[in-house]
């Protein structure tokens, strides 16, 4: 059966600065599959609290440059490959995470990235397979400018998480047909922001995309002060949406919320990709 595993839901520099909420990610599970999405500062402490093997990771998914987002990658690959002794897994990430960009340094070490069996940078609109699942890089405005989302795609539901980025046309067109959607909501109401979703801008996206159900992490300071479970009600009230804030250790079975039509899930996979078999990257 499949999880998702909140490692951490801190978002703003304060919040993570004090761990008042946590920052070690997001664990995907399915089947024999486990993925880790954006390990920030203490992802082996919480993956140890919440009971969780990383030497079980399949693939690392980093969205940006931050470091409440990549800040444990090298710390997590050295504990899924036993420093390079196990070479295994994937890093999938954004190029400024692999490469760097401008004045931005990147955060994987060369000799880290050689403890992988692959890695992949990945822009909006790519893709690339893992046995069945299909994992799409979506477009994101925010302060890395090689920031992205992911549409994560299995033949039982489909999983996206908006990392941090504005509203935008573009992020709303990504997230159509969505099962579940993780939305990092660092700022409460229509606190003025250019790079981070807040409240308002939540509502807009859900009314927009409609998912099954959604949860919003990623808090900063002030939406911790508004209490996150009253701005969940209330995003459910304007929306209609299912709408739950996550906790620390939070854990969310997606088979309820699955039941999409078999046909719209025909339209998603090819025969190939239904059998098990990882299609190549795909621009």
């Amino acid at each position: 059966m499949a999880k998702i595993i909140f490692l951490g839901t801190g978002g703003d520099k304060s919040v993570i600065g004090r761990q008042i909420r946590a920052s070690g990610g997001i664990i995907l599970q399915d089947n024999n599959l486990q993925f880790h999405i954006d390990p920030g500062p203490g992802s082996l402490v919480k993956a140890k609290e919440f009971g969780i093997n990383l030497r079980a990771n399949t693939a690392l998914l980093v969205t940006h440059n931050h470091v409440g987002h990549c800040n444990d990658v090298n710390a997590v690959i050295d504990a899924m490959t036993l420093s390079g002794l196990d070479k295994k897994g994937v890093l999938i990430a954004n190029e400024t995470v692999i490469n760097g960009h401008e004045s931005m340094t990147p955060t994987l070490t060369n000799f880290h990235k050689n403890c992988l069996e692959k890695t992949i940078a990945l822009k909006p609109g790519q893709k690339v397979g893992i046995e069945d699942i299909e994992i799409h890089a979506t477009p994101a405005q925010h302060h890395d400018p090689n920031t992205i989302g992911f549409k994560i795609v299995t033949p039982r539901f489909i999983l996206g998480y908006t990392s941090d980025t504005a509203y935008t046309k573009e992020l709303a067109e990504a997230f159509e047909n969505t099962d579940i959607l993780i939305l990092n909501m660092v700022y409460p109401g229509d606190t003025k922001t250019d790079n981070h979703l807040n409240k308002e801008s939540v509502i807009k996206l859900l009314q927009k995309t409609k998912p099954r159900l959604a949860i919003i992490q990623h808090f900063g300071f002030d939406v911790l002060k508004a209490d996150p479970l009253l701005e969940s009600r209330d995003i459910q009230r304007q929306t209609g949406i299912q709408t739950i804030a996550a906790k620390d250790g939070f854990i969310i079975t997606p088979a309820s919320y699955d039941a999409r039509s078999k046909q719209q899930r025909l339209n998603l996979f090819t025969k190939e990709e239904q059998s098990h078999n990882p299609p190549d990257t795909q621009s």
